[in-house]
């Protein structure tokens, strides 16, 4: 087994678990993308195996922190059965169910979502890719799923020295599926969709967001970055009379239509815009329009915090922009799925916009993903979304 030494100093994190080395905290050692190899301490001391990734600037993900513990197909069959289980224990209003979120599940670079018969996995992480087709077998084996489509199109894959990946992975037909959530029927595509097909882990949310439409009788809904409208259905079934759905892809509007046609709501006053999320809500605002509710759920702005200085600044224009939309009364949901912009900026930079559009609004609730995306003590990386809900007093 090949070695990677540690600095001195720098095995803390590992001690307190956090799965991740960087490649500044090593000292020396190597091997082959995707490798099993030991880590150690400056001193010698066994701290976890890991997955060797020498393209990236984390060089290492932890498989194991437990000397004893093989890291062989076996692993992978048991982290993947129990990460399987705990979802069956979770309450998941739906079919379409996030079964892994990578290192939360101790398979770091590993994502599963479930739609109906059909699994859609990312392999993100050079050693995901090493175990690729044990964990397909073991993936099928495990849930009884019909079929596994493969989305390992995201850029990070390029981090890790791979290239994409897409296509049918086991089994074969259709890409669009139709999953149930709630109350509601929502469409899909694994292989054109955002993410893996869809946005799971704004499924308690969408909910929530009915409830405070209902609360708080809001009958003009706008929604920002709308993508295939679940929020929208989430308005209309809250007893909103018109929704007004913004996003600048005349096919996720596409899709929006068809699922308010799935929903009996193909005869509701929905305006379906394809444009500039900003520039509407100046426009709007600008006609003198308002709104009882507003969603605004931008894509990631921020990956890194490096980006978080540029993505702060559009945010803040976008909350401000909604804050004067917002009628006296009228709540907004806004949200960050950025990880470089932690929950207590995200909470600054709202409290920003506020005070530059000269209103005030009382936080009554704050959001996250959905319980199947899990976020584990040791790595708070992995709470990526983050979300406010506003009641506009003033």
């Amino acid at each position: 087994m090949k070695v990677i030494r540690l600095r001195a100093g720098k095995e803390r994190s590992l001690l307190r678990r956090h799965p991740w080395v960087f490649e500044g905290s090593i000292d020396k050692g190597g091997a082959d993308p995707g490798e099993t190899v030991r880590v150690q301490a400056a001193d010698g001391r066994f701290l976890a195996w890991g997955a060797y990734s020498p393209h990236s600037s984390i060089r290492v993900r932890a498989w194991s922190f437990d000397e004893a513990e093989r890291i062989d197909a076996g692993l992978f069959e048991r982290r993947l059965a129990a990460a399987i289980a705990l979802r069956a224990r979770l309450p998941i209003a739906s079919d379409g169910v996030r079964l892994v979120h990578g290192e939360a599940d101790g398979l770091p670079g590993l994502v599963v979502d479930r739609y109906a018969d059909v699994l859609s996995v990312q392999c993100l992480s050079a050693g995901i890719e090493r175990w690729r087709e044990p964990i397909a077998d073991a993936l099928l084996r495990l849930t009884g799923a019909a079929r596994l489509y493969e989305r390992s199109d995201p850029g990070v894959r390029a981090l890790e020295g791979l290239e994409p990946r897409t296509g049918w992975w086991r089994g074969d037909g259709a890409t669009a599926v139709v999953i149930r959530e709630h109350d509601w029927q929502l469409g899909l595509d694994v292989a054109s969709g955002h993410k893996t097909g869809f946005y799971l882990d704004q499924r308690d949310n969408r909910r929530a967001f009915a409830q405070w439409v209902r609360q708080l009788q809001c009958r003009r809904v706008l929604n920002g970055h709308c993508y295939t409208g679940g929020f929208t259905v989430a308005a209309f079934a809250g007893g909103a009379e018109q929704v007004v759905s913004v996003d600048s892809s005349a096919a996720a509007l596409d899709g929006a239509r068809a699922n308010l046609a799935r929903n009996g709501m193909a005869e509701r006053a929905a305006e379906l815009v394809d444009a500039d999320v900003n520039q509407t809500l100046r426009d709007r605002l600008q006609a003198g329009e308002s709104f009882d509710a507003i969603v605004l759920d931008p894509p990631k702005l921020a990956p890194t915090a490096a980006h978080a200085e540029r993505a702060a600044r559009a945010y803040k224009d976008i909350n401000r922009l909604a804050l004067k939309l917002l009628a006296p009364g009228g709540v907004l949901f806004t949200f960050s799925c950025s990880g470089g912009i932690s929950a207590d900026l995200f909470h600054k930079i709202v409290a920003g916009a506020g005070l530059d559009a000269g209103v005030n609004a009382a936080i009554v609730q704050r959001l996250e993903a959905a319980c199947d995306h899990p976020t584990t003590l040791e790595f708070p990386e992995g709470e990526y979304l983050k979300g406010l809900v506003l009641l506009k007093t003033a």
